[in-house]
């Protein structure tokens, strides 16, 4: 059981390709080893999970409580800006969450910034590259410490 599960929205997957001039070239399996070494020195379980649908990444939340997850850290990509059902999935199940964005959404197009997850949010990290993911993690630990 995962008590950290780390969800990735839409195009995600194609980071350190995608617009790297934006995004840089660490790609997600880089992140997500990276997250895995420091998850295994703070001595907690964690899990991914990237999807391009809403509909896989609203069930993985909605199972994730039963699975033992007690936090998770969310970069929602574009669901940030339109995802209703995503935010309400999270509020559902009561599971605290740490948003993450790779960029920061403020100095991007009107549209993305405003996000349906930050009011939701434990914290939300913004614009800190890949290191925004350490640190989330780092914050999801020292939540976890503190619920004990």
């Amino acid at each position: 059981m995962s008590q950290v599960l780390v969800l990735n929205g839409p195009n995600l997957n194609l980071l350190g390709t995608r617009e790297p001039e934006r995004y840089g070239s660490v790609r997600l399996a880089d992140i997500e080893a990276q997250l895995s070494e420091q998850a295994a020195r703070l001595g907690v379980t964690i899990d991914f999970f990237q999807s391009n649908s809403e509909g896989a990444l609203i069930d993985r939340v909605h199972a994730a409580p039963a699975e033992g997850v007690r936090i998770a850290i969310i970069n929602p990509g574009g669901y940030s800006h339109t995802s209703v059902a995503l935010r309400d999935a999270f509020l559902g199940v009561a599971l605290p969450l740490i948003e993450v964005h790779v960029t920061n959404i403020h100095q991007r197009e009107s549209f993305r910034h405003h996000s349906y997850f930050s009011d939701i949010s434990v914290g939300t990290l913004i614009g800190f590259g890949p290191a925004g993911y350490s640190m989330a993690l780092t914050a999801a630990v020292a939540r976890l410490e503190q619920d004990q």
